[in-house]
């Protein structure tokens, strides 16, 4: 059975690729170093360094099973779309609560990339599903736990840089 793919920016790939080599090459390294500065220390039974350095260590080498899983299934996803009038993977997209006034920013992103403080909406989410495929001045609907919610879609682009922010 084919597991799911996980769309990402080249940009996303990228830095999860950059990750991946820090742990394995530097971190190993550090991790490695750490546990054997704390075996020197004595009796590894009351050791709370060494308690903690095993744990660093585990939760890195899960990290790394992460990040392989993630990059063994990705997908690239062709973000060359400049000019469209519709949103979709890649585009930065500016909206405006019809209620609030508020104006919020996103870059519709894949999963593993989401990141809504640093302005990456996930494009699988219920918000990034109703942006795409809208256009500008089209005002989409959202059911939230707090009721629902109308959003005008004020601008859009597709810009390749990873700095969109709210």
């Amino acid at each position: 059975m084919e597991g799911k793919k996980n769309l990402l920016s080249y940009d996303g790939y990228k830095k999860l690729e950059d990750e991946l080599h820090y742990l394995k090459v530097k971190g190993r390294k550090e991790a490695a170093q750490k546990i054997k500065e704390a075996r020197e220390q004595g009796d590894l039974s009351e050791n709370a360094e060494y308690t903690a350095a095993r744990e660093a260590q585990a939760e890195m080498e899960s990290r790394i099973v992460e990040i392989e899983n993630i990059l063994k299934d990705a997908v690239i996803a062709d973000e060359n779309t400049e000019n469209s009038e519709v949103i979709r993977f890649g585009c930065t997209v500016t909206f405006e609560d019809m209620d609030t006034k508020k104006t919020y920013q996103y870059r519709l992103v894949g999963s593993s990339e989401a990141d809504l403080i640093n302005g990456k909406l996930s494009y699988e989410s219920p918000l990034g599903q109703r942006l795409n495929g809208a256009k500008v001045g089209q005002i989409i609907t959202l059911d939230t736990p707090k009721g629902t919610k109308n959003y005008k879609i004020t601008d859009l682009s597709y810009k390749t840089s990873d700095s969109a922010n709210s």
